[in-house]
């Protein structure tokens, strides 16, 4: 006979019990006020002689949220780390993601140093800067699949 307190039953963990996903979701909120910001340079006249110089400083702000996304994430107590935890399948995926990150904060380097060159036309930083949104937009639709799968598709295993 067991005697003392009554056994708990297992709990699956849930997103909720996780340190990072919290993090990565203020910061991946915080990245859409940069990409907006890109969005409505692109959007204005380029014919005003402050344009380039205002696509530049959204390219720095922009710069500077993906760093922080990419620490949150990559970090050794970051998302990923936590998501391998959890769903060590999603290893694949991940290191996906991660190498997403090296091409785009070189994208936003390379537009960014575009911008300081004259010789540089404002039709090439509008389509550079648009495909550069593009791959943000996959990126952010792959990171929020990566998230759905590890915390609500693979938990448990019922249909």
């Amino acid at each position: 006979m067991v005697t003392g307190a009554a056994r708990q039953p297992a709990t699956i963990p849930t997103a909720a019990d996780d340190r990072s996903l919290p993090a990565s979701r203020r910061l991946r909120a915080g990245l859409l006020p940069a990409i907006r910001g890109i969005e409505q340079t692109l959007a204005a006249p380029a014919g005003d002689p402050a344009w380039r110089h205002g696509l530049a400083v959204r390219l720095c702000t922009l710069q500077g949220s993906f760093a922080e996304h990419v620490r949150a994430t990559e970090g050794a107590d970051g998302l990923y780390a936590e998501l391998l935890d959890r769903a060590p399948w999603l290893a694949h995926s991940t290191r996906a993601l991660v190498r997403e990150h090296g091409a785009v904060a070189a994208t936003i380097g390379a537009l960014r140093r575009r911008t300081e060159l004259p010789e540089t036309g404002v039709d090439e930083l509008r389509n550079r800067s648009v495909d550069l949104l593009r791959a943000l937009a996959r990126h952010r639709q792959r990171g929020a699949d990566l998230i759905h799968h590890a915390y609500e598709l693979d938990l448990g295993g019922e249909t």
